[in-house]
């Protein structure tokens, strides 16, 4: 008896659909300890993204001061190219994600769609989505930390101390629906390059869906609570733990550095970035993709069955 030949074709949106469900709800049913350190991973791994970013962007131009209110890079590089080229390196950090395999909230904003098909219960779900947030939470502002005592932000002639400074600033000076709006469309992106992922047959498939959504939320200033969870602790630590340094710059940074506090920090970023990319992802994506491929026919019938053995490869 012959058996069709393995396909190294991508899968089709359908399948793909299907095979997000399967995912969710194998992730929905990942143990606690197993979910929390894989979710510590997944923080350090976006961390160190936004390390490399970060330490990119320093020195692509210089910065301007309007008598300590207005800062802004300016010369040297254009805006966009510089938005660009840390875009494209922060997209390293959801490639280890994803190829190396852990568990991020955003990513994690697709399990919904398994939810909407009744395999994932609710308490499932949030119970995902709170320990994973709270792994995400600490694996990132560990990778701060530690990044903080190798004292990178001293690299450069301090470039990388004040790019990382005027980062933390930026974020959380942001309007509440400013946030929610940006942190929308940032994981719409997410769950794009996620999605993408669910068609790849090989790591380099992978690695190539996820550089182009990727770069464009960085790119565009889109706003990512678990990157967020690296890039402001990380400028509140330089702030407060090197006086030295801080006083050294503050008088170039936007109000004197005054908008880097963790109560900010949490009101004014973490919290609306945290709404906004549940509704881009769970929402603009997952919910979309669930109700064109996976949502009960008029006949009562679903649109979900279990992956094949060669379509869960």
């Amino acid at each position: 008896m012959s058996t069709s030949p393995p396909s190294f074709d991508a899968l089709m949106p359908k399948d793909m659909a299907i095979k997000a469900e399967n995912i969710g709800i194998a992730k929905a049913g990942l143990g606690a300890y197993r979910m929390f350190a894989l979710a510590i991973l997944a923080g350090a791994f976006i961390a160190m993204g936004a390390n490399y970013a970060t330490t990119v962007w320093a020195g692509l131009g210089k910065i301007v001061v309007n008598a300590g209110k207005d800062v802004a890079f300016t010369t040297g590089f254009p805006y966009g190219l510089q938005r660009l080229l840390g875009g494209i390196v922060f997209s390293t950090g959801l490639i280890m994600v994803v190829v190396g395999g852990s568990e991020l909230f955003t990513g994690n904003c697709l399990i919904p769609m398994a939810w909407a098909d009744k395999k994932v219960t609710t308490s499932a779900m949030l119970r995902n989505w709170v320990i994973v947030y709270i792994g995400n939470f600490v694996g990132s502002v560990l990778t701060a930390y530690l990044v903080f005592l190798g004292k990178q932000h001293t690299f450069g002639g301090g470039a990388v101390g004040v790019a990382a400074l005027n980062i933390g600033i930026a974020k959380n000076s942001l309007g509440f629906i400013q946030c929610v709006t940006l942190a929308i469309f940032c994981n719409a992106l997410v769950c794009m390059a996620v999605w993408l992922c669910f068609s790849a047959r090989s790591t380099t498939d992978k690695i190539l869906s996820i550089i182009p959504p990727i770069s464009a939320f960085v790119a565009c200033g889109f706003e990512h609570c678990v990157a967020n969870m690296y890039f402001i602790p990380s400028a509140i630590f330089i702030k407060t733990l090197d006086p030295t340094y801080f006083a050294s710059v503050s008088a170039g940074l936007k109000d004197g550095g005054a908008a880097l506090t963790w109560g900010t920090f949490l009101a004014n970023n973490l919290l609306p970035a945290t709404i906004g990319n549940i509704i881009g992802g769970a929402l603009m994506v997952g919910g979309m993709y669930w109700f064109i491929y996976l949502r009960p026919t008029w006949s009562g019938s679903t649109g979900g069955v279990p992956l094949t053995s060669q379509q869960k490869k």
